[in-house]
């Protein structure tokens, strides 16, 4: 099956850079273009893409903006938003992610990195490795980008309390860093029943993805950041 990929980014040589490597592939192919998030979100309801590459800095609607707006969208629930930024560490990376993004992807990534991130953003998983993720949250809500301790009590509560133990004790390794394979082998348990309690637990708290999950460990305090 063929993945649709829209383009987003407000630099037109970006955009055909990324349309030669992208059509390139014979499992994907570029269905659009758009130069801000407003046009992002448009065609992302008339061109149907899997996934979208956005940029996170744009005039107007920004990627931040159109990536809220595409999450909020039932009709595209489907749609999977790759997020693109040039800097490492960025608290608009985190909100993108609370925003419904599926993660994040540096601009100055290989080409087989992207190729990567858009078939494994496709496939419905977290399109980074959950180490990255969970760094890059760590980093932000241990500077203060998290919720106070009243805020994070009310989550846990609230968000956390339909998940079975056996689904928290999934949901922390994930944000831990570990794959699936890794899980199961600490917790006895095979892969598959794994990824039954991570897609059980992304259900209950309305997650979209494994990218999403560790947010919520983190801002609900499951799990506390730690910055070396």
């Amino acid at each position: 099956m063929t993945i649709r990929v829209l383009l987003a980014d407000d630099q037109t040589l970006l955009r055909s850079a990324f349309r030669v490597l992208v059509d390139s592939e014979p499992d994907m192919e570029v269905v659009a273009e758009a130069a801000d998030g407003a046009e992002a979100v448009a065609l992302s309801r008339s061109a149907k893409p899997d996934v979208v590459l956005m940029d996170i800095r744009m005039p107007g609607t920004d990627g931040l903006a159109a990536t809220r707006m595409i999450s909020a969208d039932p009709e595209l629930a489907y749609v999977r938003v790759v997020m693109l930024t040039t800097f490492e560490v960025d608290e608009y990376v985190v909100q993108s992610l609370r925003a419904g993004a599926s993660g994040f992807l540096g601009k100055g990534a290989e080409p087989d990195e992207l190729l990567n991130a858009i078939r494994i953003a496709a496939a419905g998983e977290a399109l980074l490795s959950p180490v990255a993720t969970k760094g890059l949250i760590a980093k932000f809500l241990a500077q203060g980008g998290g919720f106070d301790d009243e805020s994070r009590n009310r989550v846990r509560s609230e968000r956390l309390g339909a998940l079975t133990v056996r689904e928290r004790e999934v949901l922390v390794l994930v944000a831990g860093g570990h794959s699936n394979d890794e899980i199961a082998e600490r917790l006895e348990v095979s892969p598959l029943t794994v990824k039954t309690h991570v897609n059980r637990a992304m259900a209950k708290l309305g997650a979209r993805d494994r990218a999403q999950l560790v947010v919520i460990a983190y801002e609900s305090g499951l799990v506390r950041p730690r910055v070396e």
